[in-house]
């Protein structure tokens, strides 16, 4: 219902100075949905993979890193995965509690990866797929920007 004829759905002006439907929470709409899934995969996943450097079910995580930064990283490779298992709990409980603000860490996370993946020759296919990751990241951020209002 708009809020001055009776009719429709409510408007909101954009930055741009066009008009645009308001975003109301709810499972009937699809960009909320979008965001819900986008939430709870960035959420889930970082815990998952850094619950996994503690355990290495998964893959042996250690082999991804790149050599140069084993050579400067303190202790070994399995303990710098320690750590990088701590970080990724971390970002997905903050996506978990404040999307709004976790989707960039995990965006930000991933771009690391990526480098860290680039400069180690032959991970090239996991490079890419963390780039589609991170896409979807910053998605996550654009969407709660509307969906997560605190």
């Amino acid at each position: 219902m708009s809020a001055t004829t009776g009719q429709g759905p409510a408007r909101v002006a954009s930055p741009n100075g066009g008009g645009g439907s308001a975003a109301r929470p709810g499972w009937d709409d699809p960009r909320y949905q979008a965001f819900a899934l986008l939430r709870l995969t960035f959420a889930v996943a970082p815990i998952a993979f850094g619950l996994d450097k503690f355990f290495d079910v998964m893959v042996d995580w250690p082999l991804y890193l790149a050599p140069w930064i084993d050579d400067i990283a303190p202790g070994s490779a399995q303990d710098f995965m320690y750590l990088v298992g701590g970080i990724e709990i971390l970002a997905g409980v903050l996506v978990a509690i404040a999307p709004r603000y976790g989707a960039y860490v995990v965006a930000a996370w991933l771009a690391g990866i990526i480098f860290n993946l680039l400069t180690h020759s032959g991970y090239y296919d996991i490079a890419l797929r963390d780039f589609g990751l991170m896409v979807g990241a910053l998605a996550l951020g654009r969407l709660a920007a509307v969906y997560d209002k605190r």
